[in-house]
C-alpha cells in the first residue's frame, strides 16, 4: 500500500517535512490556508513549534498521528502547522495570543483561530486522555469546533479580546522617557535581587541560562570591581559547567535545567544558547583569569565545531534534538551503573561513578537507573576514597570520558537541524571571533570568517536585503527565500564589526555600514523611534501588528541588538544620525526597562555603549612586541572596548573607517617602526606608548 503524503512534503523546514506522513492533512502557513478556511468557515488549528522540541514529538505521536485524531482535525478544522525557528514573526504573536488565553507559553503551542486568523483559544501541549489537569485534545477540539458554530458571537468577542491583548502587549504608553545610565544598575541590582547563592543562577526552577545578564555583570564587574557582582557571575557559571546542563563528555550546554541545581536538563542543544554561553566564559576568562573558564570556552568551541559546524563550507547549524525517537527521554546523555562498567576498567568506573555520581538510583522519571552525569566531587576526595594520588585520578577521568564518549558516539544520535538561520549564524561567528581572540584559537577565528563570508555571499542580496534562511537541513527540499527579520540585520551589523576589529579588513566594516543602512531604512520607525521585528508587508493573521521586541527571549532583543549595532558603527564614523537612532531607540523603554529585569540585559548592554565612552586600541606591529600589547589590550571585558591589530603598510586613511583615518595615520611615532598602539577614546587619540605596562595604565585611566 502506498503512503499518502500531505502538503508538507512541499516545505522546506525539517519540522514541517517530519510531519508530511501524518494523517492530518496540514497546510504551511499562507493565503491558500486562509482562504480555505473563509470559504468552508472552519475555523483554523495552528500547531507552531520545532524541530527540537520534545513535547512537539510528544504531541505528535499522541495526537497528531492518530486516525482518530485526524479524522476530527480535517472534518472540522484547517490546519496549519509552522515551524518557529523559520517564522519566529508567527511565533512571537501568537504566543503572545495564547498566553493572553491561557496564561500559558512554550511549544507546541496551539491555537485557534477564526478564519482571519485571529486567535480566540489556545494552549500548548494537550494530552490524548484528560491528565496533568487539562483535557485531552479529543475533547478540546470537538468543544471548539461546537463553539465556534453554535457560539459565533461570544468566538467575535472573545478574538476581539485577544487581538486588543496582541496590541498591549507592544503598547509603550508610559514606558518612554529621557535615557539614563541609572538604567544599567536598576537592571544589575535585579539580578543580584535574584541569584541563587547557593546554586548559582536566578530564580528557582526551572533554570535558564540568561548569558546576556552575566555579560552585563562581567562587564559592570570589569568597570567597578565590584566583589558582589563577581560572586554573581563566577558562582552562575561555575555551578553551569559542573552541572548537568553541560554535556560532561562532550561539552556544550542543553537549553536549560528543570530543576534549581542545573542537574537534570532538557536535552536539546541550541546553536545560540551555546554562542552566548560561549562569550560569557571568555569573557569571565578575560575579567578574571580564572583558567577554568577558559576550559569550559574551549570545550564549547570543540562541541560547536564538531556539531554544529560545516566544515566543508563554512557556517552554524541551528540545533542538535533531545531525543532520538518518540520513545526516548535523554537516553542518548544519560548512563546506568552497568553501561557505564560495561565500557570502563574497574578503576576508571570507580573514578567516573564517584565523579559522575552514577548510582544505581539515577535522576531521571522514565528509567530510575539512568544517570545524568554532573560533578559530584572533586578529584582530591576521589582521590582520598580510592587511595591514590589526584595526578591518578585525572588520568582515570580523562580516559574514562574518552571511553563514555566513544561509546555514547555508538548509540543512536538525536537529530541535528543543519538549517542555518542568519542571526543565529551571525551569533555564533561572533562567538567564535572572541574566543578566537581571547583564546588565541586561530581555527576558531579561521572558521567565523568563513562562516560571515557564507552569510554574506549567500544571505546577503543588497538590494533585496538579508534572508533569515541561508540554507535548509535537508539538502533535498525546496528552497525558499524568507525575508530577514530585525534580529538578523543587527546580528550580522555587529558580527561584520567583530570581524573587522579581528581582521583590520575594511571590506567587512562596509558590510557592516550597507546592512546598517537596510536595517534602518527597512525596520527603524521614523515617527517614534525604535525598530520593528518585520518590515511592513504581510497582512495574514496578526501579522499586520508589528511588534518592537526589547525582552531577550531567549535570544538578545532585537532593538537591543539594533541600538548596539548603530553604537559601534557612530564610534568609527562619528555620524551623528546612527548614535541618534540608538538614543531614540533606547528612550521608548527609558522609563521602565530596569522593572523587566534580566529580561532587558541586553537592553542594559546597549546602555553602556551609549552612555560609556568607546575606547578603541589600534595596535600597530606584527612582531612578538606588537603581541605582548595585543594580549595587554585584550584583558579584562569592558563592552564598548574594540581592539584593532594593523600592520605597518595598513596604517594609510585609504585603510582605515573614517574617524581612525582622521586621526591614526597624523599621529607622531606612528611609523617609527616599531610596535606600539594608541587608545583613542571619546573621538579623541593618545599618544601612542610600546609597552603593554604603558597601555594597561592608559586603559585603566
Amino acid at each position: 500500500m502506498s503512503e499518502t503524503l500531505n502538503s508538507l512534503s512541499k516545505a522546506s523546514s525539517a519540522y514541517l517535512r517530519s510531519a508530511m506522513h501524518q494523517p492530518i492533512q496540514w497546510q504551511e502557513w499562507g493565503a491558500e490556508a486562509f482562504a480555505q478556511a473563509q470559504r468552508e468557515n472552519k475555523p483554523v488549528l495552528l500547531d507552531i513549534g520545532a524541530v527540537w522540541c520534545h513535547w512537539c514529538h510528544v504531541m505528535d505521536r499522541e495526537s497528531y498521528d492518530s486516525p482518530e485524531i485526524a479524522q476530527i482535525v480535517n472534518e472540522k478544522f484547517i490546519p496549519v502547522k509552522v515551524d518557529r525557528d523559520e517564522r519566529p514573526d508567527i511565533d512571537s504573536r501568537y504566543q503572545v495570543a495564547v498566553q493572553a488565553v491561557s496564561g500559558q507559553g512554550g511549544w507546541p503551542l496551539t491555537a485557534f483561530l477564526t478564519p482571519e486568523g485571529t486567535p480566540f483559544f489556545g494552549g500548548t501541549y494537550f494530552p490524548p486522555q484528560d491528565q496533568y489537569g487539562r483535557p485531552s485534545f479529543k475533547r478540546v477540539l470537538l468543544a471548539i469546533a461546537e463553539a465556534y458554530h453554535n457560539k459565533s458571537s461570544d468566538v467575535a468577542d472573545q478574538a476581539k479580546l485577544v487581538e486588543s491583548a496582541i496590541a498591549n502587549a507592544e503598547s509603550f504608553a508610559g514606558k518612554g522617557g529621557e535615557f539614563s545610565p541609572q538604567v544599567i544598575a536598576d537592571i544589575v541590582q535585579s539580578a543580584v535581587k535574584m541569584f541563587d547563592e547557593r546554586n548559582g543562577g536566578f530564580g528557582s526552577s526551572p533554570k535558564f541560562p540568561h548569558p546576556s545578564i552575566l555579560d552585563l555583570l562581567i562587564d559592570q564587574f570589569a568597570r567597578h570591581g565590584s566583589e558582589e557582582l563577581r560572586e554573581v557571575f563566577t558562582v552562575t557559571l561555575e555551578k553551569m559547567a559542573l552541572g548537568g546542563v553541560y554535556d560532561q563528555l562532550a561539552g556544550g550546554f542543553h537549553r536549560y535545567s528543570v530543576d534549581e541545581y542545573w542537574i537534570v536538563p532538557h536535552f536539546e542543544k541550541m546553536s545560540y544558547d551555546n554562542s552566548e554561553l560561549l562569550k560569557n566564559y571568555v569573557h569571565a576568562y578575560q575579567a578574571t583569569g580564572a583558567e577554568f573558564f577558559a576550559e569550559v570556552a574551549r570545550d564549547i568551541v570543540r562541541w560547536m565545531e564538531e556539531w554544529l559546524s560545516d566544515r566543508e563550507r563554512g557556517g552554524f547549524y541551528a540545533s542538535q534534538d533531545a531525543d532520538y525517537s518518540m520513545d526516548d527521554d535523554g537516553d542518548y546523555f544519560t548512563w546506568t551503573v552497568e553501561e557505564t562498567r560495561a565500557v570502563l576498567d574497574e578503576q576508571e568506573a570507580q573514578a567516573a561513578c564517584l565523579r559522575y555520581d552514577i548510582d544505581e538510583v539515577g535522576e531521571m522519571h522514565h528509567n530510575s537507573a539512568k544517570n545524568v552525569l554532573y560533578v559530584r566531587t572533586t578529584v582530591d576526595d576521589i582521590a582520598k576514597r580510592m587511595s591514590t594520588t589526584p595526578e591518578k585520578v585525572r588520568e582515570l577521568l580523562q580516559t574514562a570520558k574518552q571511553k563514555m564518549y566513544a561509546a555514547r558516539l555508538q548509540r543512536p544520535t538525536p537529530y541535528v537541524d543543519k538549517t542555518m538561520y542568519t542571526g543565529w549564524n551571525a551569533l555564533c561567528v561572533s562567538a567564535f571571533l572572541r574566543a578566537g581572540r581571547g583564546l588565541g584559537l586561530e581555527t576558531a577565528r579561521h572558521f567565523a570568517l568563513r562562516s560571515l563570508d557564507r552569510i554574506l555571499a549567500e544571505g546577503w542580496q543588497g538590494e533585496g536585503g538579508l534572508l533569515h534562511v541561508i540554507a535548509y537541513s535537508d539538502a533535498q527540499a525546496p528552497r525558499r527565500n524568507i525575508a530577514g527579520v530585525l534580529d538578523d540585520y543587527a546580528c550580522t551589523v555587529v558580527a561584520c564589526l567583530d570581524a573587522y576589529e579581528a581582521t583590520a579588513d575594511l571590506s567587512y566594516f562596509r558590510f557592516a555600514g550597507h546592512i546598517a543602512e537596510a536595517m534602518v531604512s527597512r525596520f527603524f520607525d521614523p515617527a517614534e523611534g525604535g525598530f520593528f521585528d518585520t518590515e511592513a508587508g504581510e497582512k495574514l493573521g496578526v501579522l499586520h501588528m508589528r511588534r518592537k521586541p526589547f525582552q531577550d527571549s531567549p535570544t538578545p532583543a532585537g532593538n537591543a541588538m539594533a541600538a548596539i549595532a548603530l553604537s559601534r558603527l557612530h564610534a568609527y564614523t562619528g555620524e551623528a544620525g546612527q548614535e541618534d537612532k540608538a538614543e531614540r531607540t533606547l528612550e521608548i523603554l527609558a522609563a521602565s526597562a530596569g522593572q523587566y529585569g534580566i529580561y532587558a540585559a541586553t537592553y542594559g548592554i546597549a546602555a553602556v555603549h551609549l552612555a560609556e565612552p568607546h575606547a578603541q586600541v589600534v595596535i600597530v606591529g606584527s612582531d612578538e612586541a606588537a603581541a605582548a600589547l595585543f594580549r595587554a589590550a585584550m584583558r579584562g571585558a569592558a563592552i564598548g572596548k574594540a581592539v584593532v591589530q594593523l600592520k605597518p603598510e595598513q596604517v594609510v586613511a585609504a585603510n582605515l573607517p573614517p574617524l581612525l583615518a582622521q586621526t591614526i595615520p597624523a599621529l607622531p611615532g606612528i611609523t617609527s617602526g616599531r610596535s606600539v598602539a594608541v587608545v583613542c577614546s571619546g573621538f579623541r587619540c593618545q599618544g601612542p606608548v610600546s609597552t603593554p605596562e604603558e597601555l594597561a595604565t592608559l586603559l585603566a585611566g
